[in-house]
């Protein structure tokens, strides 16, 4: 039995007025998408599976509701609109069904016709529709990690991937059997867009980031919705190369809306209030990456084995000169604007004493513990690595991360600092 006669009278037409018309993109007129999904179940399991009754979840039901000509899209969408009722996409596809319904939908009508404002809104809903309904299809293949990640210490619990040019966040979990997706959020990045390079440029950086402090509700304002997880943007290889900004953050959206347009920042990538929550609920701050890339390459981590080795060589090098106070390798090791923030390894160590070099986690004998490696190639390749120094003395741990680059074909240290 065919609703084309009843709630579907001008499907074509209302598929092709405002933000429906990105259904097509994955459910094609009663059928389920022909292009093949890059992640489990059709890309949807991460979205309707782990977040179970999520408003983006719902929002896709409605669609696939609408593409195989369901009577249940308009219930859907009138369950979605009381519950969530400043979610405008939301409430844009239940306009949409009821006008439909109706019989009284403008056929002749698009996104090209009213006022600029109605049509500036009705192309950022749309925008968000296709982001949102692209995502199926877009999901990381099982068993792949973003490039970035060459090694993950055991004590890292999670980590972030931002797709800038998708619109997504991407949450995986570090379990025993390696980085496991589970979640994944739409998200809105700069006005500007992303490559962030100067103050005010309104775009959002691209790079590797950690969390530093976790903002509640009440240290924010209502601009950034129940909270805010700050990045430590501009890190070491933002400043070597001469950006400038500071302030960039996760964090939610004000509480009267339910998500912003793909564009809409001022730099931070903003998420829906509940996933914003549940981002400060489960991530650790010092330790979780963030990174923000324009296209994340997918790998399988056997893909990385080589890089790993090649890299660890230089490590391990660098690590066994500085425990032998061998200046002249550790100066071959670092680039000329070498900096170390809380001590200099080139220092000879009988000029420094045992207290204080243990206070500054700069003790040559300190045991490396807790290390992870990121690597980051646009336009210069860099290595970031993260560790724990222990010494056995009672000032006992010190949080440290180093920066190399990669330079005249071999890898340099042009910093290395306390977290």
């Amino acid at each position: 039995m065919t609703l084309t006669s009843d709630l579907f009278p001008t499907r074509r037409a209302l598929l092709s007025r405002s933000a429906l018309a990105a259904t097509s993109l994955v459910f094609p007129f009663g059928q389920a998408s022909g292009q093949p999904a890059r992640g489990p179940l059709n890309g949807a399991a991460v979205l309707t599976g782990s977040l179970g009754s999520s408003p983006e979840a719902r929002l896709i039901e409605i669609y696939r509701a609408i593409a195989a000509e369901d009577r249940q899209a308009l219930p859907l969408a009138a369950s979605l609109v009381r519950d969530v009722p400043g979610f405008q996409l939301g409430q844009l596809v239940y306009a949409d069904l009821l006008l439909a319904r109706s019989g009284s939908f403008p056929g002749f009508f698009t996104v090209t016709d009213g006022p600029p404002a109605i049509r500036e809104q009705l192309q950022k809903l749309r925008a968000e529709a296709n982001r949102r309904l692209s995502s199926l299809n877009e999901m990381p293949p099982p068993g792949t990690v973003p490039e970035h990640l060459l090694q993950l210490a055991p004590n890292v619990r999670h980590v972030v991937v931002v797709d800038a040019s998708h619109s997504r966040v991407y949450v995986f979990e570090h379990q025993a059997s390696g980085l496991q997706l589970i979640r994944s959020f739409y998200a809105s990045v700069g006005r500007a867009g992303f490559d962030k390079r100067v103050e005010g440029d309104l775009r959002t950086p691209l790079g590797v980031y950690f969390i530093t402090s976790r903002l509640d509700d009440q240290q924010v304002e209502e601009l950034y919705g129940i909270g805010a997880l700050p990045l430590n943007y501009p890190n070491e290889h933002d400043r070597r190369l001469g950006r400038t900004g500071s302030g960039i953050w996760l964090h939610g959206v004000p509480r009267a809306t339910y998500s912003r347009s793909p564009y809409a920042t001022e730099g931070c990538v903003a998420l829906a209030n509940d996933d914003m929550a549940y981002l400060m609920d489960v991530l650790q701050t010092r330790r979780t990456p963030v990174v923000i890339a324009d296209e994340v390459n997918w790998v399988r981590p056997a893909e990385q084995a080589a890089e790993r080795r090649g890299f660890d060589t230089v490590l391990t090098q660098w690590q066994q000169a500085r425990a032998r106070g061998d200046a002249r390798t550790l100066q071959a090791l670092q680039t000329v604007d070498f900096n170390a923030r809380g001590g200099n390894p080139l220092r000879k160590v009988s000029l420094v004493s045992q207290a204080q070099r243990a206070a500054e986690g700069t003790d040559p004998q300190a045991e490396w513990r807790n290390v992870s490696v990121f690597r980051w190639k646009r336009e210069t390749e860099v290595a970031i690595v993260n560790y724990t120094a222990v010494t056995p003395r009672p000032s006992g741990s010190t949080d440290r991360r180093q920066y190399w680059v990669f330079e005249q074909g071999r890898w340099r240290l042009f910093f290395d600092g306390a977290v």
